[in-house]
C-alpha cells in the first residue's frame, strides 16, 4: 500500500515537481562530495599560483657547500607538500628581496645584471635590499646588506655611473668602482680593505676559487654612518 500511494503521488504535477527538486539536490551532493575527494596529485601537491612576474637580477656562477636563496619576494608555482627545497647550484636567479646564506662549509659567488660580482665565504648572510640597473638609466643604485661573514665583490656599472651602497653593522660604504674586502665577526665589528686590482678579469677569477691575495689600504671607499 505504501508502494502505491508514493507512486500514486509521483503521478501528480505536484509529486512531479517535488521529485525533479530532490533528484537535483541528491545530483548536486554527489557533485560536492567528489570534489574533495583526494586523487593521486592532489594528495601530494598543492595546487598551482601566478609566478612572480619580478625579473631576476644576477644568477649563481659558483656554488658549494651548504648554501640557502630565500626569494622572500618571490611566489611558489607549485611545491610538493612532502619535498624539500632543492640546493642552490650554478645558474639559479636571484631577486630582488633574496636573503643568501652560506653554511659552516658554503661559499657562493653571484654576479649581478651590471657584472658586479660578489663572493661569500663560509657562514656568511647578505640581503638584496635594492638594484636599480637600466644601461641607458640615470638613476641606477644598489644597496646591498651584509650582516656577517665574509665578503669579496667587484663594482660593476652601478658603482661607476650611479649610486652603490653596503650596508654593514657599523658603517655604510659608498662603493666607486673597486674590489673591496669585507668582514663581518659574530660580535658585529667589521674590517675593510681593498684588493689589488690588476685587471677584471683577474679579479673575476679570483673570487671563484679562493686564492691568498694581497691586501692594501682601502682606496674610493666612502664610509659614512647613518646615511
Amino acid at each position: 500500500m505504501l508502494g502505491k500511494s508514493v507512486l500514486g503521488y509521483a503521478s501528480t504535477p505536484e509529486g512531479k515537481m517535488r521529485a525533479r527538486v530532490i533528484a537535483v539536490i541528491v545530483a548536486g551532493l554527489a557533485l560536492t562530495a567528489t570534489s574533495f575527494m583526494p586523487g593521486p596529485a592532489g594528495a601530494q601537491t598543492v595546487p598551482a599560483v601566478q609566478a612572480d612576474t619580478a625579473k631576476p637580477i644576477g644568477k649563481v656562477v659558483t656554488v658549494a657547500g651548504s648554501v640557502n636563496i630565500e626569494h622572500v619576494n618571490a611566489v611558489v608555482v607549485q611545491a610538493n607538500v612532502t619535498s624539500q627545497p632543492e640546493p642552490t647550484k650554478v645558474g639559479d636567479p636571484v631577486f630582488l628581496g633574496d636573503v643568501v646564506q652560506t653554511g659552516a662549509d658554503g661559499k657562493i659567488s653571484i654576479t649581478f645584471n651590471d657584472d658586479t660580482a660578489f663572493n661569500l665565504s663560509s657562514n656568511a648572510r647578505m640581503t638584496l635590499n635594492d638594484f636599480v640597473y637600466d644601461p641607458n638609466g640615470k638613476s641606477n643604485s644598489t644597496l646591498f646588506n651584509l650582516t656577517k661573514g665574509t665578503f669579496t665583490f667587484v663594482a660593476g656599472k652601478v658603482a661607476k655611473t650611479g649610486d652603490m651602497k653596503i650596508n654593514t653593522p657599523v658603517a655604510t660604504m659608498g662603493i666607486r668602482g673597486t674590489t673591496p674586502h669585507v668582514e663581518i665577526a659574530e660580535d658585529g665589528s667589521a674590517k675593510f680593505s681593498t684588493l689589488i686590482e690588476e685587471g677584471k678579469t683577474k679579479a673575476l677569477e679570483k673570487l671563484a676559487a679562493p686564492v691568498v691575495q694581497k691586501h692594501e689600504q682601502k682606496t674610493n671607499i666612502d664610509i659614512c654612518r647613518g646615511c
